[in-house]
């Protein structure tokens, strides 16, 4: 017999046998995919990653919070007095007119025509919001994030992010790397899907908390995999207390008993199909999901259940107070998710089914305020929460946001996109706490020093879950050096 009949007589017995368990035989042949036995292309001497990280790794699970919209980096973690001294000046009117010229503004591929100069007519707007030094490590935050200042000593500041998307295809382009114009990509947490799976064979590896971001900026490209297979697509949940998991759900006038047979005949049919077309990524992908949404509808109601909680649990993620409780609630079932094993969880805030809330072309001051107060306390509820139980040491939590927004004033009270220059930050496992990196001028303008495109961020995930990207290539798909970025290790232990 030769090499190829072999191979497949072999995914054919394990296959059938599989059969007998029902949807258990998903979860075999999932075991074996992952365990080395059943392998695609092995003819071609390339394996599926096997679940292992490729050296030690400092942490299990990441936590990825993302503001839709561009939270001002000028009102939140890089304040700039220059702003107000200057206000109602041109940038040329004053001493940093150099600020407008700048390496970095050749990288961007302009998607709006009328934002491409005009930056560089606008009247600088003052600050919005009072600023002062906080924690230990005297960063420099501002007075809309009075929770989170309390945990900045835990907290690495990159204040020197720079993309190429002058528009929110930049949202995009934060999680796969590429501009939005070159089309989708994989994403951040598919890739960590792909290279390490899940610790939880009852909960998906990469779990989607809130409104993903909107087909204008990229939608489920948001949180794809493209080409990886859809088996490694994020996987939506809604946190709904009272109903969790409704599109899993077999209706209330069905009997366990009844779905456990019809569970286990529709795995049998699947398997049937599975042994006579092999190689169909969306079929093992479809097949894969059926099996994980049965056996979710145990395990993510648990994860809901937060009356487990102690009590002032509530008032840690701001569960009491109407502002804050649904960003508050995404923030405590993600710290639950990871304590389940749950790899890579994406939490959005701010999608709006368009360019995203945090889109402060005008009322900026308005603007910002209500959006800092609906995540403020939950994310350093989050980062106290995971602090306390052990689990920030092994947890890295990661906030971002597309871009900043310019020194200088649209529309009288609001700010235009910025992709020149901008912060994001990091805590948790090997993140070296009380940090700043990087900087931008003193207008806010350009990242002038240590600047960081948005893939030193996936850089940085990977090094820290003990992945290196060049080893999770797949045929046919050669990425760019650009797609791999290099870890930001001045903010790591």
């Amino acid at each position: 017999m030769n090499d190829q009949a072999s191979r497949h007589s072999r995914r054919t017995f394990l296959t059938q046998t599989g059969l007998g368990f029902g949807l258990g035989g998903v979860a075999l042949s999932a075991m074996l995919q992952r365990d080395q036995i059943v392998r695609a292309d092995a003819d071609l001497g390339w394996r599926l990653p096997d679940g292992k990280p490729h050296f030690p790794p400092r942490i299990k699970n990441v936590i990825w919070l993302f503001m839709v919209g561009g939270t001002s980096h000028v009102e939140s973690f890089d304040p700039k007095p220059a702003l107000v001294k200057y206000a109602g000046k041109t940038i040329a009117e004053t001493p940093y007119a150099g600020a407008v010229t700048n390496p970095l503004s050749k990288n961007v591929r302009v998607l709006v025509a009328d934002q491409a100069n005009g930056h560089i007519r606008q009247i600088l707007y003052p600050l919005q919001v009072g600023y002062r030094k906080r924690g230990g490590a005297g960063i420099e935050i501002s007075d809309w994030w009075p929770h989170l200042s309390g945990c900045v000593d835990d907290l690495a500041v990159v204040r020197s992010m720079w993309t190429t998307d002058n528009d929110h295809g930049a949202q995009l382009q934060f999680h796969t790397g590429r501009h939005m114009l070159e089309g989708p990509f994989p994403t951040i947490g598919s890739w960590v899907h792909y290279g390490l799976g899940s610790l939880n064979d009852d909960l998906p590896a990469f779990v989607v908390l809130g409104t993903p971001i909107a087909d204008c900026c990229g939608g489920l490209g948001g949180h794809g995999a493209n080409y990886l297979g859809p088996e490694h697509d994020g996987v939506q949940l809604a946190v709904d207390l009272k109903n969790p998991l409704p599109f899993a759900s077999p209706g209330g006038d069905v009997y366990r008993e009844e779905q456990d047979g019809e569970s286990a005949l529709l795995g049998r049919l699947n398997r049937l199909s599975a042994v006579e077309h092999p190689e169909d990524q969306a079929l093992q992908a479809r097949i894969k999901s059926y099996e994980l949404a049965f056996r979710m509808q145990t395990a993510v109601p648990e994860v809901m259940q937060f009356g487990q909680e102690p009590r002032s649990t509530a008032g840690l993620y701001g569960l009491d107070r109407d502002a804050s409780r649904p960003f508050g609630e995404m923030c405590l079932t993600a710290r639950r998710l990871v304590e389940r094993g749950v790899r890579f969880v994406q939490i959005f805030h701010g999608s709006n089914g368009g360019a995203g809330s945090w889109d402060a072309h005008g009322g900026l001051r308005q603007n910002h305020a209500s959006m800092c107060d609906q995540v403020d306390q939950p994310i350093a509820g989050l980062l106290k929460d995971l602090k306390r139980r052990g689990l920030l040491d092994e947890t890295l939590v990661v906030w971002a946001t597309e871009f900043g927004r310019t020194p200088g004033a649209q529309g009288g009270d609001g700010r235009d996109h910025h992709p020149f220059g901008f912060s994001i930050w990091m805590a948790g496992g090997g993140v070296k706490g009380g940090t700043v990196h990087g900087a931008t001028d003193e207008l806010g303008f350009h990242a002038v020093e240590d600047r960081h495109y948005v893939t030193d961020v996936h850089a940085t995930v990977f090094q820290q879950l003990g992945l290196d990207p060049h080893r999770l290539e797949v045929p046919g798909h050669k990425r760019l050096e650009i797609d791999y970025g290099k870890p930001i290790s001045a903010i790591l232990a």
